[in-house]
């Protein structure tokens, strides 16, 4: 007996080591078979409670995947045979079992996740669910850390999990990868969820190990990896390094946001530049272009030195244009022809979204920084005080309340 607590700790942390390890590939595999999202969830949570139990008692099997996946099933089965006992589903359950017995050896199951990954991410389902399902399913973040990460509750980031799942089952989305030519469609909406997992983590200015932005690296790296050579997986991969090399310089020492041109080169780390440069020379050399690669190739003309190719960047905005022509990207075009020297004209294509995005933080920010170049202090003063006002984080906060102090001292003499 003195022995059993320990034993039941190491058990514990031998679990837990699978579970982040291999709880995707683990949940897939699950799912490709139950054909239900919350059945495998539930069967995989039985199965590690009976690990402890058995692993505890018996040792630690030799392929500890392996069984949680048979006994998973079988829970799995266990469970569809209490709730539903009507003759119609009997013919369900025997191609369960069949799944089971030809694929309950170790060398058998196939990793399921890209299946997973384009399920999540199907565009039948909202952007927001889209995220939190594949967070929770593949990353296999609690549903506590996903609710923080939208400032939701967790009570209805739950009811969000929910109702993907039984939109999922209500629907009969199914769980495949698209047929090739419904590929560029459905990879396009995957890795979209995947970029604003990235982008949330950086707005949220997130740190640590499980940060969004980590985790939108990680699922890119492994949509890469079990669908090797797609270029604009190559170009989303070479775009979330490119913007993650430069996080250690991003804020400065009172917190405040450093611009890319005013940013420590010596902080910005070398090897992710490096990896993006080479994924995005492998992309571009397959003449596929995709809004993900132009979108790289402008982050990379970005962090040129002695100073950003702006000219190059415009060039590559008309070319973004052709995939997107929405209004962030007008917006974003519109600065960088500013950078470029047309400050007057990037004012006019500026106003000319207003309309649009009137509630968007980042054009009362672009609209302030025109207007100070073009010599207009009382209009860029006003402009600043809107984009402080909404602000995304403290960071941006405090450099556009730097910029707002340096336009009154400048200008206005107080």
């Amino acid at each position: 007996m003195k022995n059993a607590a320990p034993k039941a700790i190491a058990v514990s942390h031998v679990i837990d080591d699978v579970m982040r390890g291999d709880r995707g590939r683990l949940l897939a595999g699950l799912i490709s078979r139950l054909r239900d999202f919350q059945l495998a969830e539930d069967a995989l949570q039985e199965a590690s409670i009976s690990a402890l139990k058995h692993w505890g008692r018996a040792g630690v099997p030799h392929d500890p995947v392996a069984w949680l996946m048979k006994v998973g099933l079988n829970k799995g089965i266990d469970i569809i045979r209490v709730r539903q006992r009507e003759a119609r589903k009997s013919d369900d359950l025997a191609a369960v079992s069949l799944s089971h017995r030809e694929n309950d050896t170790p060398d058998t199951i196939p990793d399921e996740r890209l299946r997973l990954i384009f399920t999540c991410c199907h565009p039948a389902l909202e952007e927001k669910s889209r995220v939190a399902l594949t967070l929770r399913t593949v990353c296999n973040l609690t549903t506590r850390k996903i609710a923080a990460a939208f400032l939701d509750s967790e009570k209805t980031m739950g009811q969000r999990l929910s109702r993907a799942k039984a939109k999922i089952r209500a629907k009969g989305i199914g769980f495949f990868v698209p047929e090739p030519d419904q590929w560029p469609d459905r990879l396009g909406t995957v890795l979209s969820t995947l970029y604003l997992i990235f982008t949330t983590g950086y707005i949220n200015e997130d740190v640590g190990p499980r940060g969004l932005c980590q985790e939108g690296i990680f699922l890119v790296r492994l949509l890469r990896h079990l669908h090797a050579g797609e270029p604009e997986i190559e170009g989303a991969l070479a775009l979330m390094l490119l913007t993650e090399a430069r996080r250690p310089a991003r804020i400065d020492a009172d917190g405040a946001m450093v611009p890319i041109e005013e940013q420590d080169q010596k902080l910005w780390r070398s090897d992710y530049i490096a990896e993006a440069q080479d994924l995005l020379e492998k992309a571009i050399k397959q003449r596929q272009p995709g809004p993900f690669q132009i979108k790289a190739a402008i982050a990379d003309c970005h962090i040129m030195r002695p100073k950003p190719d702006w000219r190059q960047m415009s060039l590559l905005y008309q070319s973004l244009w052709a995939f997107e022509p929405t209004p962030v990207i007008a917006l974003n075009w519109a600065v960088v022809i500013c950078e470029a020297g047309h400050a007057e004209l990037a004012l006019r294509k500026l106003n000319e979204l207003q309309r649009d995005l009137h509630d968007f933080q980042p054009w009362y920010a672009a609209q302030a920084h025109i207007l100070e170049k073009l010599g207009q202090p009382l209009e860029a003063r006003s402009a600043y005080e809107d984009a402080i006002l909404r602000a995304p984080n403290c960071a941006s906060r405090k450099f556009l309340t730097r910029k707002l102090e340096s336009l009154k001292s400048t200008h206005l003499g107080s």
